[in-house]
């Protein structure tokens, strides 16, 4: 079993199951992945088992950590998978709680048929217990309202309840994100899947803090690493494929540990 302290900033290349198992329990505080699903993309023909990763990600959560999983289906035959739901509800069975179903809205290829244009994915955020770090991201009131009490409702008796209102400037933002792949750094493109720079930031900001330790066991282009050291946190990515792990260094000039060579 390795100290997490060995992994710090930086890129191991290996089976993320295989490297979670020698990592020590309750180290991380943030995971935020979206991993390989319904052979949607040819990920140069790896695979992964999902089950053994959900429990390992279980065990080397933290108390109050999160897990944010991007995942959506697809559609055979006119019939969608529903493998983002089953693996949701697996998370719970093995001990996770279901702390928010997000959405992710977003364009993609116009669909052809005689079905609507897919346009989200789901983004489950699954916490240990209850999330111990929560910065909600907010916006910009969109409107004035010069009301100095608001009705609400009415009472058992039937009369209506004022309140008083006090204009705020900011509000917390919803649960469903539409946010474009666009104004990525041209080399992340290099990779068949990715997700926004936004969406990655915007999960970091709002379930971590700054020196707080942030994984990505299946990192793809390096999105989530990126982010996470942009804003100030630790971060640790595992990616099986050399060419994957190159686009990532192109990004980031990261350190690279072969985890095959670490063992020997």
């Amino acid at each position: 079993m390795s100290g997490i302290k060995d992994f710090l900033d930086t890129i191991i290349q290996g089976d993320c199951l295989e490297i979670m198992k020698t990592m020590e329990s309750n180290c991380i505080d943030l995971i935020v992945t979206s991993p390989p699903y319904d052979n949607l993309r040819d990920y140069k023909g790896y695979i992964f088992n999902f089950e053994g990763i959900a429990k390992e990600l279980y065990r080397i959560t933290k108390n109050g950590g999160v897990v944010v999983w991007i995942v959506g289906d697809a559609t055979i035959k006119g019939n969608e998978t529903g493998t983002s739901f089953k693996q949701a509800l697996y998370f719970k069975e093995i001990g996770f709680n279901l702390h928010d179903t997000m959405i992710w809205a977003h364009r993609t290829l116009p669909q052809n048929g005689n079905r609507y244009e897919p346009a989200f994915e789901y983004m489950f955020v699954l916490s240990k217990g209850v999330p111990k770090t929560f910065n909600p991201l907010k916006s910009k009131r969109k409107y004035n309202d010069t009301r100095t009490d608001k009705t609400f409702h009415r009472d058992k008796k039937g009369e209506f309840t004022h309140n008083v209102f006090h204009q705020q400037d900011e509000v917390v933002i919803g649960n469903v994100w539409e946010i474009s792949n666009r104004g990525q750094d041209k080399i992340a493109y290099e990779h068949p899947a990715i997700f926004p720079e936004k969406l990655a930031e915007n999960h970091i900001l709002s379930w971590s803090n700054e020196g707080d330790i942030v994984l990505d066991p299946m990192a793809g282009s390096g999105t989530t690493l990126k982010m996470a050291k942009k804003n100030n946190r630790k971060y640790i990515g595992i990616e099986i494929s050399f060419e994957y792990i190159d686009i990532i260094n192109k990004r980031l000039n990261f350190e690279i540990l072969d985890f095959r060579e670490k063992d020997d």
